[in-house]
């Protein structure tokens, strides 16, 4: 069985989506539609603009999401998956690839995603670091022992988990687990605190989008980041989504039930190769490749 798994914030570079937009008629289309529902040309900033523009949040999200969803749109007849995920962002890019939901809904979510994350971070400074070569056990004792805002958000894959939360939690969390053992504890550069709860305020503004947006049942099963199990209800995946804001990614748990359900194979769609390094954490001989047409 087929697992297709699509990346999240991080994985951008310049040019994303430009051999797409130049060899497809079909992605030169959805390309256009992108520009006019978000109403600016954000084409333009993913084939030719500079690496600040791209790093935006409001720019970064909808363009991982497009370069994605548009190379499963393209691949067609050959994009047959068994199940799907997707890590953070890349969830809505999932949920559009597996038919849950359209891509002009999936898009203008993404971009109110993308917004209301952007207006959290900037009402309260804070950030995220990576552990490295802790048991997750461990980092989360850490963060429970820290007086400050620090929680566990990205269970990335065995001996890697990224935290979050206020700056000085997150600086206490670095050297504790220095302290505890960890190889790295390394801050990350970016512009808050994700999946924690300083993400509240944006949780609370995009629940009312998704709450009001039609969701279908999906051509296979989403592995959610929330829960990591099979889900295919539409009211169950839309409380989930709703949820992941401000909950832990749970993606080492993701990647282990999808190889204890069947899943045999897994496909990258869209840019980077992230998501086929962390499985290969789980099982270094487990078969990956990048999606292409």
């Amino acid at each position: 069985m087929k697992a297709y798994v699509f990346p999240g914030q991080g994985a951008q570079f310049i040019g994303m989506g430009k051999d797409l937009y130049d060899q497809s008629p079909l992605a030169k289309d959805y390309f256009e539609q992108a520009n006019n529902i978000l109403g600016f040309d954000i084409t333009s900033i993913m084939f030719e603009g500079t690496a600040d523009q791209l790093k935006q949040t409001d720019v970064t999200q909808p363009a991982i999401f497009l370069h994605s969803v548009i190379l499963a749109k393209v691949l067609g007849n050959d994009f047959q998956p068994g199940m799907v995920a997707g890590h953070s962002l890349g969830e809505f890019s999932a949920l559009v690839a597996s038919n849950v939901l359209s891509f002009e809904d999936g898009l203008r979510l993404v971009a109110q995603r993308a917004k209301a994350m952007q207006k959290a971070c900037e009402a309260e400074p804070s950030t995220m670091a990576a552990i490295l070569g802790l048991e997750d056990g461990k980092v989360e004792s850490i963060c429970a022992s820290i007086e400050e805002i620090v929680v566990p958000a990205n269970y990335n894959c065995p001996g890697q988990l990224v935290i979050s939360g206020s700056k000085k939690g997150i600086d206490l969390a670095c050297e504790k687990a220095k302290e505890a053992g960890a190889k790295r504890a390394l801050p990350l550069p970016v512009g808050g605190a994700f999946h924690s709860p300083l993400m509240e305020p944006a949780r609370e503004e995009l629940a009312k989008a998704i709450e009001n947006t039609p969701f279908q049942k999906g051509k296979c099963p989403i592995y959610q980041n929330v829960s990591a199990k099979a889900i295919v209800e539409p009211e169950a995946i839309k409380k989930n989504l709703i949820a992941q804001l401000t909950a832990p990614v749970r993606w080492t748990q993701t990647m282990q039930a999808m190889i204890e359900d069947g899943c045999e194979q897994v496909i990258e769609v869209g840019p980077g190769k992230v998501l086929q390094g962390l499985f290969k954490k789980i099982d270094r001989k487990f078969p990956t490749e990048s999606a292409s047409i």
